[in-house]
């Protein structure tokens, strides 16, 4: 299974708020367990989709503090279903900001119906972490960057 769950950014204020979405298929295997007979995108990867969507609001900053990663679920809430193929649209906002974390708000939607939401917080891990070569492919697609121009670990 892919591990990036934010197929494509529609809006984007760097630092404030972002808008995207994202489909699993049906033809992931995690969906043969997940529940053999009722297969339902899992809670914790409906939580990993709002925490990808605000960690890239907040890394398309490009602060020098480091990748935004998520350091705890302040709250979730689930309310419905979400089946595969159906298209999920993340919505986050960003709460608070400081040098040392950052907290977001954020829901996700299906065909129009909030399906869930969680209050999210973030920590900051150095980009001296990270590969050399590390680029958000997601965000450079949003900001129409080639590789050569793309957002890499240093903020360039």
């Amino acid at each position: 299974m892919r591990f990036v769950l934010v197929d494509r950014i529609f809006n984007l204020v760097p630092g404030e708020s972002i808008v995207a979405e994202t489909t699993l298929s049906s033809k992931e295997e995690l969906f043969i367990d997940h529940f053999p007979g009722f297969p339902v995108v899992p809670g914790v990867l409906l939580t990993e989709m709002m925490a990808q969507a605000a960690g890239k609001c907040l890394d398309a900053e490009k602060a020098e503090r480091g990748k935004a990663m998520l350091g705890k679920i302040q709250s979730a809430t689930f309310r419905k279903w979400v089946r595969p193929d159906e298209t999920a649209v993340i919505h986050a906002r960003i709460a608070s900001s400081r040098r040392e974390y950052a907290s977001a708000r954020c829901y996700v939607e299906v065909a129009g119906v909030k399906v869930c939401s969680a209050d999210l917080f973030f920590a900051f891990v150095p980009w001296d972490q990270f590969s050399p070569d590390y680029v958000d492919p997601v965000l450079n697609s949003y900001f129409g960057k080639v590789a050569d121009n793309s957002i890499r670990k240093d903020g360039a």
